[in-house]
């Protein structure tokens, strides 16, 4: 070879490199499950039934689907629904009746199964709303059940089976759904006044993790405090994330607790991911239609350690209103949002359809990887949340303070999609594991040996079996209340019981501090691929 042609080829491969992805796509596949659901699935909980509760606002005008049985609200002419309950097996859906304004909500599932929503706009400000799944149940409200306005709260799951609210618009304090006593009152919360920047806030929606000691780990705008909400004290203040940008409403990142790995009854170690979000003036220029770029750092921070610092990586794809979600291998996806701008009325830009996922037990440099997209914008008011059988149910988009179809960049979306991750693919179903004990909707006991029988037709490695447990999460607004995955430990016990059949013993959470009692859904994973899940509840 002449050394021009050589040098020639050189420069050809130099070229390519240039113009390759950093990180080349993986997989995934994307599917409409219905084209309308009628409303635009502004929040989303999936029940331990297999059916999703969804809603949006009632202020949006007239939506595309009625109420049943000429059914109206009352003191209203709107006699369409804002909520409806999907029903994953039959892929249908059931319009419900909100009474009042659910705009901007959140919630909990509680461990009996029931959905406690609260709060919301105007008439909603102050209400807790109730939904218990059935072939004809409904939402049912109570007016006063909150001592304070709650607009952009987050709400988290307690030990004790309650729910604490914390913050909201103007609200910097905290309270608990259901009520000791009618005189419990609502403690101020000085960290939400701190973290509050003028005029702007960046810090509604704030990411609130239970941490094993049983302390709350809460990050608003760029910082984050350990905090004892039974005392009302700051047991410690971790250093501000490197670059301080704001992470929160309305620079919208997002956030997950890491896969807690259980070891002889601790979590080896206990980690938050804080990733995307807006810098610093995006929503003064957004709303000047001056649209920046949005953030592509993620910072990742071991609250375990005794010396908390933050470590910083870069995403492929810069993303604000993005939604992370715990997948049942212990990988993160980040999904929905856009690439410039911030979240609200017709603040953002440049959707990203791309999902990406993230695997936190990798090297650095070798966490991300880039998925196939969708063809369908989700920006402003989109959802994501994990189904049982491994997909990721993706709904929303409204930035008009209406029902917009025409002439706008990003219509009104009300269809309804699943994102299938690679483990779903069919090239990997001799190594998928199935299920065979204990049987759904099974009860565990804290601390207690379970026996999990499971079947793999293909090879099998007895040393890539894990059994893993995720809480069916509330989301909104790009955070998933509640949202927590534990590895079980299993001391390596997976062992054949005959061909195709194996079992493999896991003890579970200690306590409410790990897991608070309610529902899970119990996946076993085999070389990264998970099960489908069955219902379990953790239980004293």
């Amino acid at each position: 070879m002449t050394s021009t042609l050589f040098y020639h080829h050189l420069l050809l491969l130099v070229v390519l490199l240039l113009h390759a992805p950093l990180c080349p796509a993986a997989g995934g596949s994307w599917s409409v499950l219905l084209p309308s659901i009628g409303i635009s699935a502004m929040h989303m909980q999936l029940l331990p039934n297999d059916r999703v509760v969804m809603y949006d606002r009632t202020d949006f005008g007239i939506s595309n689907i009625s109420l049943p049985n000429g059914k109206c609200r009352p003191n209203s002419t709107d006699c369409s629904a804002h909520s409806v309950e999907y029903d994953v097996g039959s892929n249908t859906i059931r319009p419900l009746m909100v009474l009042t304004n659910v705009w901007c909500s959140s919630g909990t599932l509680m461990p009996d199964g029931s959905l406690v929503q609260t709060g919301g706009w105007a008439d909603g400000y102050r209400r807790v709303r109730i939904y218990k799944s059935c072939a004809t149940c409904d939402w049912q409200e109570i007016p006063n059940g909150l001592n304070q306005q709650r607009w952009y709260a987050t709400n988290h799951l307690l030990p004790d089976g309650r729910q604490i609210i914390i913050g909201g618009r103007q609200a910097f304090n905290y309270e608990f759904y259901p009520k000791m006593s009618a005189t419990e009152n609502s403690p101020s919360f000085p960290f939400l006044v701190q973290t509050n920047d003028p005029n702007v806030e960046n810090n509604l929606y704030p990411f609130v993790f239970l941490y094993p000691d049983g302390n709350l780990f809460v990050f608003a705008n760029n910082r984050a405090i350990l905090f004892n909400y039974s005392k009302n004290q700051v047991v410690k203040t971790y250093p501000t994330m490197p670059g301080g940008q704001p992470r929160n409403y309305p620079s919208t990142g997002s956030a997950v607790l890491l896969p807690l790995r259980m070891k002889k009854g601790v979590a080896e170690s206990v980690e938050v991911l804080v990733c995307g979000g807006a810098p610093k003036g995006a929503f003064a220029n957004a709303n000047n239609g001056r649209f920046d770029g949005a953030l592509d750092t993620c910072g990742r921070i071991r609250i375990s350690d005794p010396n908390p610092q933050w470590v910083m990586e870069t995403m492929p794809l810069a993303r604000v209103m993005g939604d992370m979600l715990l997948l049942p291998n212990g990988h993160v996806l980040i999904i929905n949002g856009a690439s410039a701008g911030v979240a609200g009325w017709e603040l953002g830009r440049n959707p990203v359809l791309s999902p990406v996922t993230y695997r936190p037990d990798n090297q650095m440099g070798s966490r991300f990887e880039v998925q196939n997209p969708s063809t369908i914008p989700r920006v402003y008011h989109s959802t994501a949340v994990l189904l049982r059988d491994g997909r990721v149910l993706v709904g929303g988009s409204n930035p008009h303070d209406k029902y917009v179809f025409t002439n706008v960049l990003y219509p009104t979306e009300l269809s309804l999609e699943a994102f299938s991750p690679s483990y779903l693919d069919p090239s990997s179903s001799s190594s998928r594991p199935r299920i065979l004990s204990p049987k759904t909707k099974t009860t565990i006991r804290y601390g207690k040996r379970i026996a999990v029988t499971f079947m793999v037709s293909g090879p099998i490695d007895l040393n890539s079996v894990t059994v893993t447990m995720v809480s069916p999460s509330f989301n909104t607004h790009s955070f998933s209340m509640n949202q927590r995955l534990l590895v079980l430990d299993s001391a390596n016990s997976t062992k054949a019981l005959g061909r195709s059949t194996y079992r493999v013993g896991v003890t579970a959470p200690p306590s409410g501090n790990f897991a608070p009692t309610g529902h899970y859904l119990l996946y076993v994973v085999h070389k990264e691929i998970p099960s489908s899940g069955i219902w379990v509840r953790m239980q004293r």
